[in-house]
C-alpha cells in the first residue's frame, strides 16, 4: 500500500513532542524488520517467530510517518534499526528516499548493524546518503563471537567494517558488556577500536533479552568498565552531554562512552522513540506495549487520527528504567522486534 497523493500530504506547521516530565523527543528509531540473521543472546530469542508480512509496513508508509514527525513534530535525526535492517529488501533505497526529509528539519540519517550484510551494502548505502552506521562488536574472539551472536562469523563483521571505511561510511562501534561472558575483553576491544581510531561504546546489560537470561548480577557496571581501562589507560571523564553516554578520553584524544542505563540511567535526558516495522509507535525502549499507528495508514491515511496517536503515546512516556516498578514484559515484543 502506498499513501495516495491528497491523503498523504503532510501538515508542516511545526508541534514539538514533549511529554509530561519535559523532555522533547528529537530522535526516531524506525525499524525496517524484526528479522535477524544473528542469534545474540542478549537480543533474540532462540527460535524467533516473525511476525507476518503482511502486517509489515511499507518503505513509502514509513516514508510517511518519518515525514510527519519531521515536518510536523520536529524530529531531526533518524536512525534505522531492526532485527537486523539490511535484510529488508530495499534498505539503501529507504535511505535515498529520506533524503527529501533534510529540506525540512532533518539532519542525520544513520544505522545500526550487526555488520555481518555490510561488505555488500556499504557503498550503496553511503551513495544514497546514509551519514554513519552503528555496528555490534561485542567479542574478538571468534569462538567467542559465535557464542554470543548465535553462530555469527566474525570474519564476515571485521570486512564489513573495512568495507565501510572504504566506501568513506563514517562508523561507531557498539558493545554489550555480560559479566561472565565478555567482561575480561574489554581492555583488547579498547584496544583494537583505539588502534583503528573507531569510536567504541560499551553498554551495559540491559533486562531485554528474550530468553530471561538477565539478573543485576550480570551487569558489568560503567564504575568496572572504567576502573579496567584504567589499567591500559589514562582515563579523563568528559561533561555529561544529553546523548546516553558518559564519554572518557582514553590518553588525551580518543573518546569512549559507556551507556550505563542500570548503574546510571539517562531517562531524564532521553529524547528518543522507535517505530516497529508493522507500524507500533513505542515511546521508551522499556515501554511494555506501543501505540498503533498502522490503522490510521490502512486503507487509507486519516493525518488526525495519526498526530492524535503520536502525540498521545509522547505524552504518555513513562520515566524510564528510572521507574524500578515499571513493568519491562512486552510479550513477544522483544528487542529484535522493538530495534535498538
Amino acid at each position: 500500500m502506498q499513501p495516495d497523493n491528497e491523503s498523504a500530504t503532510v501538515r508542516t506547521e511545526i508541534s514539538h513532542l514533549r511529554d509530561r516530565f519535559g523532555r522533547t523527543m528529537k530522535k526516531l528509531r524506525i525499524s525496517l524488520t524484526d528479522r535477524c540473521n544473528f542469534r545474540c543472546v542478549y537480543c533474540m530469542p532462540e527460535c524467533p517467530v516473525w511476525g507476518p508480512r503482511d502486517v509489515v509496513l511499507s518503505l513509502e508508509e514509513l516514508h510517511h510517518l518519518a515525514a510527519v514527525f519531521v515536518a510536523r513534530f520536529g524530529v531531526e535525526q533518524i536512525r534505522l534499526t531492526g532485527g537486523e535492517p539490511l535484510l529488508r529488501s530495499g534498505a539503501p533505497r529507504f535511505v535515498s528516499m529520506l533524503q527529501s526529509l533534510r529540506a525540512g528539519r532533518l539532519r542525520r540519517v544513520s544505522l545500526s548493524t550487526n555488520g555481518a550484510l555490510l561488505a555488500r551494502y556499504a557503498r550503496e548505502l553511503a551513495e544514497s546518503g546514509l551519514d554513519g552506521a552503528n555496528v555490534s562488536l561485542d567479542s574478538l574472539s571468534p569462538a567467542r563471537f559465535h557464542q554470543i551472536t548465535g553462530g555469527g562469523d566474525l570474519r564476515e563483521v571485521l570486512r564489513g567494517i573495512d568495507s565501510a571505511r572504504e566506501a568513506g561510511l563514517p562508523l561507531k562501534l557498539n558493545a554489550v558488556v555480560m559479566r561472565g561472558t565478555n567482561d575480561t575483553e574489554i581492555p583488547a576491544l579498547a584496544a583494537w577500536a583505539y588502534r583503528a581510531d573507531i569510536p567504541l561504546r560499551f553498554i551495559e546489560f540491559m533486562p531485554l533479552d528474550s530468553r530471561g537470561l538477565w539478573s543485576p548480577d550480570k551487569v558489568f557496571t560503567e564504575r568496572e568498565i572504567v576502573a579496567l581501562l584504567a589499567r591500559d589507560f589514562e582515563v579523563k571523564p568528559l561533561a555529561r552531554t544529553d546523548e546516553p553516554a558518559s564519554y572518557y578520553l582514553l590518553n588525551g584524544h580518543f573518546r569512549l562512552g559507556v551507556i550505563s542505563t542500570i548503574s546510571n540511567p539517562f531517562c531524564a535526558r532521553c529524547d528518543r522513540i522507535r517505530l516497529t516495522a508493522d507500524g507500533r509507535l513505542f515511546a521508551c525502549l522499556f515501554s511494555p506495549t506501543g501505540v498503533d499507528l498502522k490503522s490510521a495508514l490502512r486503507p487509507t491515511v486519516n493525518p488526525d487520527l495519526l498526530e492524535s496517536r503520536m502525540e498521545a503515546a509522547i505524552r504518555n512516556k513513562s520515566p524510564g528504567f528510572v521507574d524500578r516498578s515499571a513493568s519491562t514484559d512486552r510479550g513477544n515484543v522483544g528487542m529484535h522486534v522493538l530495534g535498538g
